[in-house]
């Protein structure tokens, strides 16, 4: 037999402790057929074999993105690019000549500002924008996502005026001489706006996520866990499916309010296949720590006033469980404060306790602010704990966690290494759009983590939380996540090794070429 393709004169790094690293592998079809040394390898090459050199650049197991939102990430690339803006100015000629090709009164949506980088020193406002985009609703974030800026005529479709009030976890910013709005929206305050902007239609969906799909595997990336939050983008994964522009595996996690038309969404996807299935229900616990809603069990430090918010109480969080489990389903449980953590946890046990299910694979999603005794229930029941390196750092960086939480809290704050020690396993994802899609940058930050520099990862743990890891958590641990004969050919060609690459360098690497399925889906070789 020959294979079909040959890759050699590499640093394989292979996640399989039987055989750590290797020099080459061979493909046949879908799948690894050897893993070994060139001379091995050599042996498989015949007259129509593909021969690759990789001249010393490494292969890792095609990484797996445990929590994206592609059909987010797609509309985020039709937007207007502002992370290289140095002045407002600047940012009002881009404006201007963005509006200058676009009809009247189509929303114009841009990212990526900051203002420490500006000129002026100053956040950009209503009044700048109104000047370069008058006829134009405009709402631009800023680079961490939660802050934007919108001009008046944004504010008019909205609704909003200097007599709304701020909504719960969120700021309108007025002028403190005037009292009339700024422009400015924080947090919870932005959702504002951006709920009166259209729905764009499902061929713009489409298109969007076929583009997004593109920038995924040129990060490496071969598998994702699709975060949808509706029945219809199930159906544009459907069509993309169809049309052949899905470069990629897809796992779709659908939100817990479709549990009841489990029935359609089966008839939707069919029976699925290795390429794009149903892996379950995410359910919302609580909200997140930068808006101040994930539910405490204490208030929080610098607003004493609240614990946050549960969506749920405890009688219907274990009801929504039990019919999840029921059905055999996966489950998602969204819970980042430690009071939410603790009901899903009780939620969890009561079903096993009602209905054993021996390697259930279901999982938290953030459970940022644990303790000793939830970390240990968390280990007993099996928990996967799905982790975002980038917004764990920007929890500390961005949203201050150590004043709001204070200290002894925050010590236990996405605690990875205390994790990894008591045997829990963590999967990796980006929640790209809101923080960079680079698995690679994600590996940096659980390595170089400066906060409690006691819970950084070793480069090797950290690439398993987006390989076999993250494999394991959608069922999928025999046939990918690990490069191992009899395993699918989805792999990653890196330029270079993140093992022994500076720690602070891991998101420097490029990705040089992906693999799905045996296939080159991307590349960028001389």
């Amino acid at each position: 037999m020959f294979a079909d393709l040959v890759l050699v004169d590499g640093n394989v790094i292979t996640m399989d402790s039987s055989k750590p690293t290797a020099q080459a592998l061979a493909i046949k079809k879908d799948r690894i057929v050897k893993v070994g040394t060139n001379n091995q390898i050599n042996s498989l090459v015949g007259n129509s074999t593909k021969v690759i050199n990789l001249q010393g650049k490494s292969v890792v197991p095609g990484f797996i993105d445990s929590h994206i939102h592609v059909a987010d990430f797609g509309k985020f690339l039709t937007w207007l690019d502002l992370t290289a803006v140095t002045s407002i100015k600047e940012l009002q000629a881009k404006l201007r000549e963005h509006a200058q090709n676009i009809p009247k009164n189509r929303w114009i949506i841009g990212n990526g500002w900051d203002q420490a980088c500006f000129a002026e020193k100053r956040y950009p406002d209503l009044h700048d924008l109104n000047e370069a985009s008058p006829d134009n609703p405009v709402i631009l974030y800023h680079q961490c996502g939660r802050v934007c800026v919108v001009n008046s005529k944004a504010l008019d479709l909205a609704g909003v005026t200097n007599k709304t009030f701020s909504p719960l976890g969120g700021t309108l910013e007025k002028d403190p001489k005037t009292g009339e709005l700024t422009g400015i929206l924080r947090e919870n305050a932005t959702d504002l706006v951006w709920k009166t902007i259209p729905e764009p239609s499902n061929q713009e969906l489409i298109e969007s996520a076929s583009l997004a799909c593109k920038k995924i595997v040129a990060s490496g990336i071969t598998s994702i866990h699709w975060i949808v939050s509706s029945a219809n983008e199930i159906k544009v994964i459907q069509s993309l499916a169809s049309q052949n522009k899905l470069p990629l595996r897809v796992h779709i996690i659908a939100p817990a309010t479709l549990l009841n038309q489990l029935d359609s969404l089966n008839s939707l996807l069919g029976s699925g296949d290795n390429s794009t299935r149903l892996l379950g229900f995410k359910i919302f616990v609580d909200g997140s720590l930068a808006a101040r809603t994930a539910a405490l069990t204490q208030p929080y430090l610098d607003q004493q006033s609240t614990t946050g918010q549960l969506l749920y109480s405890q009688e219907e969080l274990d009801s929504l469980v039990a019919k999840a489990h029921k059905a055999h389903l996966g489950l998602v449980i969204h819970a980042m404060g430690d009071k939410a953590i603790n009901m899903a946890l009780t939620a969890i046990e009561k079903v096993l306790m009602d209905k054993p299910k021996t390697n259930h694979r279901y999982r938290i999603e953030h459970a940022s602010v644990l303790n000793k005794e939830l970390i240990s229930r968390i280990k007993k029941l099996g928990m996967i704990i799905s982790i975002q390196p980038k917004c764990a750092l920007s929890e500390f960086l961005v949203w201050s966690a150590v004043e709001r939480l204070g200290n002894s809290r925050a010590r236990l704050l996405y605690p990875l290494k205390t994790l990894v020690n008591e045997g829990i396993r963590i999967i990796g994802g980006s929640d790209c759009p809101m923080e960079p899609l680079s698995p690679l940058l994600g590996m940096q930050a659980a390595v170089t983590r400066p906060f409690f520099p006691e819970e950084q990862l070793t480069v090797d743990e950290a690439l398993r939380m987006y390989t076999i890891n993250a494999a394991y958590a959608s069922c999928d641990d025999a046939i990918k996540g690990s490069i191992e004969e009899g395993k699918l050919a989805d792999l990653a060609v890196l330029s270079g090794d993140p093992r022994t690459s500076a720690s602070s360098k891991i998101g420097e690497i490029k990705v040089a070429m992906t693999l799905v399925s045996g296939k080159v889906v991307y590349q960028n070789l001389p």
